[in-house]
């Protein structure tokens, strides 16, 4: 037993938590939840992550975290237009289980993991950044509606990055507190630390939200978190159990809809602080870091409702502010993806605005659009090849 075991897995939570919570927030807001609701979302949550990863993590002698979908956090958010929510919490929890239920479905029937494989991947980042970049925008957007508490924000983000990129946002966010409280900017709580309950919530299944808000959560959280997970592993020198590891997640985020919460996925970034050698020289040890990791969102499980009505009270520029900027990380990684092939560059570029436009037609929102379109206009592409040789 090392001390590394312990520190590296606090250190994946608190990176975890932290740096994307606000994003998880954000999408909360953007169905309408309510602050019960809101607090419940983030608890289940947090017990999925701590079922999830003790459960794998001792069934397979691996260090196999997990986490919720960020990306797919980004993707609920975009969802409101103007401020106002295009589905009900009820129908975004319906769409929940239509993509815990096509998660299932990808462990217990391999063509169907195949057909996902096939997208490819330029275009499934294409659609993630278009999904991404508004709230970078929003970052600057909240600047020039509020330059002295946002601009400060930034800054810390850029000089705390050229040390850490891991710890930057943790910074800006404890700077955006400080920095708020001391403007004044800080709304009262009321309260003190609560324990939290889980509220259930009746699911709607609305047809065009399972299209236009399930599918493509189903779609980023398989891409951009699932594979890169199974990536990180494989770096690390074990093999992943892909179906084992499929089959838990999606069982998890189908037993924590019901209660607000959305998809359940591996840790991609926050991974790799658990499965190097830094965390136990000795491979076959590091597994004992995936229960303290499990041990570390138990806790924050139970004080959910307070960091709900924490962030409630801070006002919209931190909010936004560190959520966009968290997401920059993200979004060049997907950007990248995205326009590095250039027989794909076109279609991509083609998911890319269509995804960022908000359009939604027959209440299927853009993303599912900018998917479509993409795809279609990679057929165009191979066939006017085939013409033309």
């Amino acid at each position: 037993m090392r001390l590394s075991l312990f520190s590296n897995a606090l250190v994946a939570v608190l990176v975890g938590f932290g740096g994307s919570v606000a994003i998880v927030l954000a999408g909360v807001q953007a169905v309408g939840a309510t602050p019960a609701q809101s607090a419940s979302w983030i608890s289940a949550l947090c017990l999925a992550m701590f079922v999830t990863s003790t459960t794998l993590s001792v069934l397979h002698r691996m260090p196999i975290v997990t986490a919720w979908s960020t990306p797919g956090a980004a993707l609920i958010a975009a969802t409101a237009i103007g401020g106002v929510p295009t589905y009900s919490i009820e129908v975004a929890v319906g769409a929940f289980l239509f993509a815990a239920a096509l998660i299932l479905l990808s462990a217990a029937v391999k063509p169907l993991a195949t057909l996902i494989a096939k997208i490819p991947s330029a275009l499934a980042s294409a659609m993630l950044a278009g999904v991404l970049i508004g709230f970078s925008i929003a970052v600057f957007d909240q600047a020039a509606q509020d330059p002295l508490l946002v601009l400060p924000l930034v800054a810390v983000f850029l000089i705390v990055r050229m040390v850490s990129a891991t710890w930057a946002v943790i910074a800006m966010l404890g700077a955006g507190v400080a920095w708020a409280a001391i403007l004044g900017k800080i709304a009262p709580m009321t309260g003190g630390i609560e324990l939290t309950s889980l509220e259930l919530i009746t699911p709607v299944f609305d047809p065009a939200a399972l299209i236009g808000l399930g599918l493509p959560l189903f779609l980023v959280s398989m891409a951009s978190q699932n594979l890169p997970g199974f990536a990180v592993l494989r770096a690390a020198g074990y093999e992943p159990p892909t179906r084992s590891a499929l089959a838990v997640t999606g069982l998890a985020s189908l037993l924590t809809a019901p209660f607000g919460a959305h998809t359940t996925t591996l840790a991609a970034i926050t991974a790799s602080l658990c499965t190097g050698p830094d965390t136990h020289p000795d491979p076959n040890k590091r597994w004992i870091s995936g229960i303290f990791y499990g041990l570390g969102y138990l806790i924050l499980a139970g004080v959910g409702v307070s960091v709900v009505a924490g962030f409630a009270a801070l006002p919209t520029g931190v909010i936004v502010t560190v959520a966009g900027l968290a997401l920059i990380g993200p979004l060049m990684g997907s950007l990248s993806a995205a326009l590095a092939p250039e027989t794909t560059r076109f279609p991509a570029v083609l998911t890319l605005t269509a995804t960022a436009s908000g359009l939604a037609l027959f209440g299927i929102g853009s993303a599912f659009w900018g998917l479509v379109l993409g795809l279609l206009a990679l057929g165009l592409d191979k066939l006017a090849k085939k013409m033309r040789g």
